[in-house]
């Protein structure tokens, strides 16, 4: 699926999710002994690679990456003949596992089998697999293994287990009565797990023994489906497997994909895996690729909010990873022999809030503690305000040449001085490691204004009474669904300037008639929501008013209801913002 396409089918996983978990294969007690590696790892390379990199995208009049199978409806024989070209003339897998190695990554998972029910791997299970049915006649999964094993970097497999569109009885999700668009796909949902999926699981658990079973589509698994899946990982006793087996059995890990939730999930190891472009198959006119800046955005936010970050790369039917991805994770891997301790082995940050400037990670240092400051967008004066943190600094370095940075105090807390030699020209990326006193204590603090002057007034950054969350699906930083009439919203804002100030809110329904929300705390405004038929990425913007703001005034903004009628409601973000700014709040995401 393309990237903007799976964020669709991440909240259907959720849902999915969100029944009842079974008792877990291995005790909660091994869990941590378990995790322990992946923990430090944090960063690790994805790759999905199969028959429909012979399409390279393309089939009639259909675009798609690894879905074109399914996008296509391409008859099972048709398909077939594809795979005799899937030939790996040119795959070189210590080339691959050199990459993953020179990037900083620490793991590596790739796709024994995707939809369309292909196996990178001679199963004795079926002869739709990379000896009988392709050109390239050799196992692609042993040389791999081999070759990341050898660089100390950890080995997964991905496997599709409820979705198989080859073998009868395996298109169920979609086609309820197990038919697809082929005859030859029509048989019993229950027969394929039986007879395809519960022995290809136990030939490569058994043949590659992975670190890292990554599971896929848990739709329509129910717990007697599941159950016979999740026994065979008592084969791999030091195995770590994700979220998606279905059937309420929940795994080690949450598996977000192609978006960073807000505030990550306490109390739950997570992974975010991404795409480097618009695919995770090999499209070769697919040229969205993200750029070195967002990587290491995605990297440090993620790791930030204390998850993984699983990249992709898809290479193509002759088994090279595009020139792309490699120019983009060589770039990383320069950043990464810099700042790497900033990423192996640390915590999440200390600070709820969002950070205008950057992220934070941590890592404990005998009875004190490191904060590693990731400076994405270097404010004009060069201060790196930690807002809240009670905790004396003891000194400060930059991770690029180890060179003193000044310590300074606020009356909002700690405050890094940049150098006016590092700030703002080229600063992007910079880590500064600060050693803090004892374990991070941290206050709640208002919301201060941005360096361009604008208060932001973030989801994350809110307080919530009453039911409402606060929304982790679809890749938005959302409040939503709002759906209880007594709930309200509100943030504490400190006015380090006088003046007047545009107050702008950005919100939606996906009904035909919003309810009226009223703001309070700096003048009495009400307003309607705004109704959006693409809602999921569309955030109108109502300007309510000016309001006046005293320098030093501390005041506290109230999204509360106005009438007990009722519908879902989505906020998205609330600006403050100078009456002689030139700033325009853009519409979308």
């Amino acid at each position: 699926m393309n990237r903007h396409l799976s964020i669709m089918f991440a909240a259907i996983l959720i849902a999915t999710l969100a029944a009842q978990s079974n008792e877990p294969i291995f005790r909660p007690s091994d869990k941590n002994e378990r995790m322990a590696w992946w923990r430090e790892a944090k960063f690790g390379m994805f790759i999905h690679w199969g028959v429909y990199a012979v399409l390279a995208g393309h089939y009639e009049d259909v675009r798609d990456g690894e879905w074109i199978m399914h996008a296509g409806k391409i008859p099972l024989d048709r398909y077939r003949g594809y795979a005799r070209q899937f030939n790996a003339g040119q795959y070189d897998p210590a080339a691959w596992a050199d990459l993953a190695a020179r990037a900083g990554m620490r793991y590596v998972v790739i796709t024994a089998k995707h939809h369309d029910g292909f196996a990178l791997y001679p199963s004795e299970v079926t002869d739709w697999d990379v000896m009988d049915a392709a050109g390239a006649k050799r196992d692609l999964l042993a040389p791999l293994a081999r070759e990341v094993r050898k660089r100390n970097l950890k080995f997964g497999l991905y496997y599709s287990q409820a979705q198989d569109w080859y073998h009868p009885g395996g298109a169920k999700y979609r086609y309820p009565e197990g038919t697809g668009w082929d005859k030859a796909q029509q048989g019993s949902f229950d027969d394929y797990i039986r007879d395809i999926a519960v022995p290809q699981v136990r030939e490569i658990l058994t043949r590659y023994e992975p670190d890292v079973l990554w599971w896929d589509f848990p739709m329509d698994m129910t717990t007697a489906r599941a159950s016979p899946l999740a026994e065979l990982l008592k084969l791999r006793p030091g195995i770590i497997s994700n979220d998606r087996l279905g059937g309420g059995y929940m795994g080690d890990t949450e598996t977000p994909e192609n978006y960073i939730p807000p505030v990550g999930f306490p109390g739950r190891d997570w992974e975010t895996c991404m795409t480097m472009n618009d695919n995770w198959g090999y499209v070769r006119d697919d040229n969205d690729w993200l750029s070195f800046r967002e990587i290491i955005t995605q990297l440090v936010d993620i790791v930030s909010k204390g998850g993984n970050y699983l990249l992709n790369v898809g290479p193509d039917a002759d088994g090279r990873i595009p020139q792309p991805s490699i120019d983009l994770l060589t770039q990383v891997g320069a950043w990464m022999k810099v700042n790497g301790e900033s990423i192996y082995e640390t915590q999440a940050s200390p600070f709820k809030r969002r950070i205008p400037w950057g992220r934070v990670t941590t890592k404990p240092d005998g009875s004190n503690t490191l904060l590693y400051l990731h400076v994405l967008d270097m404010p004009k004066d060069g201060r790196l305000l930690l807002t809240g943190l009670k905790n004396e600094c003891l000194s400060a370095r930059f991770l690029a040449d180890g060179s003193a940075a000044k310590l300074e105090r606020s009356p909002f807390g700690p405050c890094v001085i940049v150098p006016e030699s590092k700030c703002p020209q080229g600063s992007f990326g910079t880590t500064i490691k600060v050693w803090i006193k004892g374990h991070p204590e941290v206050e709640p603090m208002p919301v201060l204004a941005d360096d361009d002057g604008i208060y932001r007034l973030y989801p994350m950054d809110a307080k919530l009474t009453g039911e409402i969350p606060l929304d982790q699906q679809f890749g938005y930083d959302r409040i939503g669904p709002w759906k209880d009439p007594t709930a309200t919203v509100s943030w504490s804002i400190h006015a380090s300037k006088a003046g007047s100030y545009r107050l702008l809110v950005r919100s939606v329904t996906p009904d035909s008639a919003g309810p009226a929300l009223s703001v309070r705390g700096i003048g009495d405004f009400q307003f309607e929501i705004p109704a959006s038929k693409t809602w999921k990425r569309d955030y109108p913007v109502r300007e309510l008013g000016t309001v006046t703001l005293r320098e030093g005034e501390r005041f506290e903004i109230e999204l509360k209801p106005v009438a007990k009628e009722w519908k879902p409601v989505y906020i998205h973000l609330v600006e403050l913002v100078p009456a002689e700014h030139t700033h325009r709040f853009k519409k979308g995401k």
